[in-house]
């Protein structure tokens, strides 16, 4: 399954709250327009320390993670290029929004994400992550895909997936190179709670997982993150 992300960064002269508050407001309400959108969920940052890992972190510092699935990815590339809905879109984001780069990924469920209810009760880790330069994207995909195997074994995981970037914008609308954008993939983890996650990787079945990461990983960026659905 394929997804469309927005890596979001706020105004400068705006609140985390007022920025939150109109994004799942006004903001929300304009992109459920957008047509044969099948799912769309929201996850402001609430935390942005590594938490569990001892790894370099990437140079990115965004305010939310925005997502929305459709049946296939010119239904999307259509949703947010033709018509008044994509003209109305860039505009309010323009009013709120002072960085917004969009990925494609292909999206992979390695742990299910429990249901809405206890979802809802789960602590979510949203991590950027940066391959090494050494690897070609083919290597990566590989190794990430050995990856899952071993996060399936560490104890506490409530859910897993991997989305593994294939098209990159900059900015919006504009395809650019992987040197523009040098984003591999974006993780997203659940746990019960923060001493949970702790656990996790420092379990015996935790410290192999990161060792393995070393060997394809350049950097990671992690964030705690609230999420809401709006479609």
């Amino acid at each position: 399954m394929n997804v469309r992300m927005g890596l979001i960064r706020k105004k400068r002269d705006w609140t985390f709250e007022d920025f939150n508050a109109y994004w799942k407001g006004p903001h929300a309400a304009l992109a459920a327009k957008a047509p044969n959108l099948r799912a769309y969920w929201q996850n402001p940052v609430v935390d942005r320390v590594q938490r569990g890992i001892d790894f370099l972190r990437g140079p990115w510092d965004f305010d939310g993670f925005s997502q929305l699935w459709f049946d296939d990815a010119k239904e999307s590339e259509r949703a947010f290029s033709e018509g008044t809905l994509a003209a109305d879109l860039i505009a309010d984001e323009n009013h709120f929004l002072g960085g917004l780069h969009i990925v494609t990924a292909e999206q992979s469920v390695v742990i299910p994400v429990p249901g809405d209810d206890e979802r809802a009760r789960l602590l979510k880790r949203i991590s950027v992550i940066r391959r090494l330069p050494s690897l070609s994207e083919e290597d990566f995909r590989r190794e990430w895909r050995i990856h899952g195997d071993l996060v399936r074994e560490m104890p506490g995981v409530s859910g897993y997936r991997q989305n593994v970037v294939a098209v990159r914008e900059r900015e919006k609308g504009t395809p650019c190179d992987y040197d523009s954008l040098p984003i591999d993939g974006i993780v997203e983890l659940w746990f019960k709670d923060a001493q949970t996650l702790q656990d996790a990787f420092a379990s015996p079945t935790g410290r192999t997982t990161m060792a393995h990461a070393r060997t394809f990983l350049g950097d990671i960026t992690a964030f705690l993150v609230d999420e809401r659905r709006v479609v």
